[in-house]
């Protein structure tokens, strides 16, 4: 090949070049890297996770006829004020204790403190519910520990009490 030609083939190389070159726009360049495109897949993956959550736990609390899974507990008259009764809710692996409060209100939540999974229990001279394990306390009326090593407060069962019967109803994971 002559010189000639490789100068003229060069020159068309680089005139191709220019042209490609002027077609990107340098601020688009930044903002569509590869960590712009991550970091809006991920904030889109976990928007998309927060926005279904809600969904999932309302069909996990719902049975398979849509309707919201109603357990019966006990009748009103077999706990006087001051006892309580274990059950399983929502399914039969999850222990919960049902109270029957001094002031008459019946309140019920999951069976297994919030340290270690052990197991709690009604404590009724002093009013609170007591896991033995850690000596922690909750209160019964919300919940809350008063006392020992759990943090966090115990899943509460909803409750219905219609036709004197006491129904469990949904389940309130809460935080705080």
């Amino acid at each position: 090949m002559s010189d000639d030609k490789k100068k003229n083939n060069h020159q068309n190389d680089d005139q191709d070049m220019i042209k490609l070159i002027e077609n990107l726009n340098r601020k688009d360049d930044v903002n569509l890297n590869r960590r712009a495109f991550l970091k809006a897949s991920f904030g889109a993956t976990v928007a998309i996770g927060l926005a279904t959550t809600p969904f999932g736990v309302f069909s996990y609390m719902r049975d398979a006829d849509g309707k919201v899974k109603r357990v019966e507990i006990a009748d009103t008259k077999e706990l006087a004020i001051g006892e309580s009764k274990n059950f399983a809710y929502p399914t039969e692996d999850e222990p919960a204790l049902l109270v029957r409060t001094p002031d008459d209100q019946y309140v019920a939540y999951n069976n297994k403190c919030t340290h270690l999974q052990c197991p709690v229990f009604y404590e009724h001279k002093e009013n609170v519910l007591l896991c033995p394990c850690h000596k922690g306390y909750f209160d019964v009326n919300n919940g809350h520990p008063v006392a020992g090593p759990p943090q966090r407060e115990l899943p509460k069962i909803l409750l219905e009490v219609k036709n004197g019967k006491v129904y469990a109803v949904g389940r309130e994971v809460r935080h705080g």
